[in-house]
């Protein structure tokens, strides 16, 4: 189902050389699925859109994760041409953003050319789709160039930014040239596990786009064995994710939006990793590695090497680590940023949504910095009682 509203540019232009917009919302799978096509040359037309924006990431997010009524992907069109989208789905009273948790940047599309009317129009079209005086719209993870912005300095209410995940990257430039920006010793050992790597023969495999799902399922089957006892992270471990995963990257695969690569060594497959790009990033979203493999070769060097050869050959400027300050990541002195939250609705509901975000995040922080003290009480209960307690035999 598609709602459709039309109305002429305003400011006095007569309506025979005023350009037409048209506002929809779809709200059904199939109607999604319709606009790959055209929603894919608006992300290319779309300054900021990373790779996360692409109809097959989302579209498929929609059918693995989305519950049917839910769906509320706002849309306009100028002179029937395709100019904004924001992709979303209601959740209650909020609209949040295609994606979820498992996207790393959330935004809308705007079309270059026309930017600021565009923002405006689905500002407008976004306002009118909230359910009811309480309802907001909640971007959780929004990148400092995100075309979003745009849209809240035409928001007709209330709109506020939040602090959100740390997200590191590091500019497009060749193995080499990175190395500068390590500490002496730090490189140093990088060069000698770098020549290891290239002695060990290591074979490099770009997986063609119609055998991606297979690969995908070996990917995470590695995945699972590199984080078994590890503290994995749960959502990677579903089915709902894995079926996401498949339909995503062989879409993106097929429109030159995502790479997968496997590794292998003495003809054995020892690492896969899923590379998504959008125009000017690449971005290493999820890989794989056998265990035994580490002992042989520098596996961050292999992945991070092989995404840094890729934007130096593509032209691309920025090759994205994505949210978390994980060590291995930590090795290569990326530059960091932050994401913002960006809260959008009336006045009250969006101070009021400020304040409880704002508290958890403080009692998430007290609980993280009392972690260390907390499992110590604990260690120290279970020797009392195993003191206390007799074992029965």
């Amino acid at each position: 189902m598609t709602t459709v509203v039309r109305s002429d540019a305003a400011g006095g232009v007569p309506a025979e050389a005023a350009p037409c917009y048209e506002t929809a919302v779809v709200r059904d799978g199939r109607a999604l699925d319709a606009l790959a096509g055209e929603w894919n040359e608006l992300q290319e037309r779309s300054p900021g859109a990373t790779p996360f924006q692409s109809h097959a990431w989302l579209a498929s997010w929609w059918h693995s994760y989305g519950r049917p009524g839910r769906l509320r992907v706002v849309t306009v069109r100028r002179d029937g041409r395709l100019v904004a989208l924001a992709p979303l789905y209601r959740d209650g009273r909020v609209l949040r953003p295609l994606g979820a948790e498992i996207t790393d940047f959330h935004d809308v599309l705007l079309d270059g050319a026309c930017a600021d009317e565009a923002a405006r129009r689905l500002a407008a079209a976004l306002a009118a789709e909230l359910p009811g005086p309480f309802a907001r719209v909640d971007l959780p993870e929004v990148r400092a160039d995100a075309a979003v912005h745009t849209l809240a300095t035409h928001w007709p209410r209330s709109a506020r930014k939040l602090p959100a995940s740390l997200v590191q990257h590091l500019p497009s430039m060749p193995m080499d040239q990175l190395l500068t920006r390590l500490p002496g010793r730090t490189a140093q050992r990088t060069r000698v596990k770098l020549r290891k790597l290239a002695a060990a023969g290591v074979e490099v495999r770009l997986v063609p786009a119609w055998e991606v799902p297979e690969s995908v399922d070996r990917m995470l089957a590695l995945h699972a064995l590199q984080w078994r006892d590890r503290g994995a992270t749960p959502e990677h471990m579903r089915e709902r994710f894995a079926s996401h995963l498949r339909a995503a990257a062989a879409g993106m695969a097929a429109t030159e939006r995502a790479q997968l690569r496997e590794y292998r060594l003495d003809g054995r497959l020892i690492a896969c990793d899923l590379m998504l790009q959008s125009s000017a990033m690449v971005a290493l979203y999820v890989y794989g590695v056998h265990p035994e493999a580490r002992e042989r070769v520098d596996i961050a060097g292999m992945l991070f090497g092989e995404s840094l050869n890729h934007a130096v050959d593509t032209g691309r400027t920025e090759v994205s680590l994505l949210r978390g300050d994980e060590p291995y990541k930590q090795r290569w002195r990326p530059d960091p940023a932050h994401n913002e939250r960006l809260l959008l609705g009336s006045a009250p509901t969006v101070a009021v949504t400020a304040g409880l975000v704002c508290a958890q995040d403080r009692a998430k922080d007290f609980v993280r910095r009392r972690m260390p003290w907390l499992k110590e009480v604990r260690n120290r209960l279970r020797v009392l009682k195993g003191r206390l307690v007799p074992h029965v035999t």
